[in-house]
């Protein structure tokens, strides 16, 4: 058993994002109940007016929460509106400049060398120089702060590798190689701020990104204005208003009653959804892929230390029918692949449901009698994942009895520890945090303590490989040979349904990103 580092499930759970997506509460589990017509993926776009204030309402992270990015709680939502990274992700999942406009890396992928933008000023007006970043990465990096990102970071970096030439370059050295170093510095934790800031972050909010910060109260009321200085164009809106309210309940509520224009990290019930769609005044809209569900087998647990076993408990199920009775059809099937469709390194390799060949490899390994799956209602999907795949490996012969454990201690008594359980995460992890930080043995998070030096070894030659091409090559490779034999069966990637109201034009999220920029009111 890995002795698990001490970052919370909830800021693990986004490979740091701050504020936990609200979970699926679904009314009934029927394949017959899927939507008979698709949800949209947007809401509405076009020429949205100018200025006006947009009301949020969003769940906090709790009533410690802080402005600090760097902090496993922070306010999630005020971070993109606050601040700027050095890069963020692009609608296609590749990476795109931010306050970092240019970047490369050394023939031996361990020093990366990042060309800084110009003429940008935090919302103090102090010019922002590579100061500012290398104090940024520091600062992630500092035990003292416990970033969740910290983790992903410092097995190859240490702050006296970090240094500024000039005022516009920051110089990384790696201890190690690693050709996606860059792709780490999307993440949510990775907002920069400004040089010497630490104390005081929590509370100011000063950054570089489109809006600035009027007020704020954690777990409380929060506001933002727009910042004409912005090097992306002035906002749409003026500002915004953030109103933390606990209960998802409550949310849907407000926007019913017409009190907020957009419930933030709140995924709508199946039911709810409905009830959204039949008003006049407020819609849906969907980000797609926005969390995946897994059952991961302990390999070091009998059965399950037997390939044959897990190859079989893979081959029983069916994910589309899982997927539609545990979600309603509302996500995508992932094939017991954790990389998504839109990741620029997917693999396209499935291995097709099989119950007779399982059965058959059950009889080799000499597997006979019934197999106990926990679950919770730590998350309301889990059950529902539970009862679809016990239903769906039945035609296989094989006998899965659910044992519901109490949510509050799921995380600590059964998630690794338990042979056969349910779980989640939350997608927008680069390739190799997500291989890495998940999937890899020894990385403290692999929930299926599979050991595989074949697969590390292809996730370590990508690190040191700098050609892109070269590089998918090794991560298809290390997706293929989990989807063969690892210990993890994934169905389904979920997607999120939130609500807003039909006044709201270009609302656009995926990943760690928000369109703060665009989003406005129809006119």
């Amino acid at each position: 058993m890995p002795q698990l580092p001490d970052v919370s499930r909830r800021s693990l759970l986004f490979g740091g994002a701050a504020a936990a997506t609200a979970p699926w509460l679904l009314a009934a589990c029927s394949s017959s109940s899927s939507p008979a017509t698709p949800l949209p993926t947007k809401g509405a776009a076009g020429t949205a007016k100018k200025g006006g204030r947009m009301r949020i309402a969003r769940p906090p992270a709790s009533s410690a929460e802080t402005l600090d990015p760097a902090s496993s709680l922070s306010a999630y939502e005020y971070l993109g509106a606050l601040y700027s990274r050095l890069v963020k992700q692009a609608p296609d999942g590749s990476v795109a400049p931010d306050l970092a406009t240019a970047w490369t890396v050394s023939p031996d992928a361990k020093t990366w060398t990042l060309t800084l933008r110009q003429g940008v000023t935090f919302h103090d007006g102090k010019a922002f120089t590579s100061a500012d970043a290398a104090y940024t990465l520091r600062h992630i990096m500092d035990p003292k702060v416990g970033s969740p990102q910290a983790g992903v970071l410092t097995p190859f970096l240490s702050s006296s590798d970090i240094s500024t030439p000039d005022k516009h370059t920051l110089l990384v050295k790696l201890t190690s190689p690693n050709s996606e170093f860059v792709t780490l510095l999307m993440n949510y934790n990775c907002y920069v701020i400004p040089d010497g800031s630490a104390a005081t972050i929590g509370k100011t909010g000063i950054g570089t990104g489109p809006f600035k910060l009027v007020s704020y109260a954690p777990a409380g009321q929060g506001t933002v204005a727009a910042n004409p200085d912005y090097y992306g164009g002035r906002p749409v809106l003026d500002s915004i208003l953030f109103t933390a309210i606990a209960d998802e309940q409550a949310r849907v509520n407000a926007l019913l009653a017409g009190q907020v224009d957009l419930v933030s990290q709140t995924n709508l019930d199946y039911a709810t959804i409905k009830e959204v769609r039949a008003t006049s005044t407020v819609t849906t809209a969907t980000v797609k892929n926005a969390s995946i569900y897994v059952l991961p087998m302990l390999c070091t647990q009998s059965p399950f230390s037997d390939v044959r076993v897990r190859q079989a408990f893979k081959l029983a199920y069916q994910p589309t029918y899982v997927m539609d009775l545990a979600v309603h059809g509302l996500g995508t099937v992932a094939n017991n692949n954790p990389v998504t469709p839109d990741d620029p390194n997917y693999l396209d390799y499935v291995i097709a449901p099989d119950p007779e060949k399982a059965k058959s490899l059950l009889a080799a390994a000499g597997f006979s009698g019934s197999q106990t799956l926990y679950s919770s209602d730590y998350d309301p999907v889990l059950t529902p994942l539970a009862e679809a795949y016990q239903s769906s490996v039945s035609g296989a012969g094989l006998n899965v009895k659910i044992q519901n454990a109490p949510a509050d201690s799921y995380f600590t008594s059964v998630w690794i520890k338990k042979a056969f359980c349910v779980s989640y995460w939350y997608t927008g992890r680069p390739i190799d945090q997500l291989l890495n930080q998940i999937y890899r043995m020894g990385s403290g998070y692999d929930e299926s303590l599979w050991s595989s030096s074949q697969f590390n070894g292809l996730l370590d030659s990508a690190r040191r490989t700098v050609d892109p091409a070269k590089r998918k090559t090794l991560y298809q490779d290390a997706q293929k040979l989990m989807i063969s034999g690892d210990g993890t069966i994934i169905p389904f990637f979920a997607d999120r349904t939130t609500g807003l109201s039909k006044k709201v034009l270009n609302y656009s999220e995926y990943g760690f990103e928000f369109d703060y920029l665009h989003i406005g009111f129809k006119a």
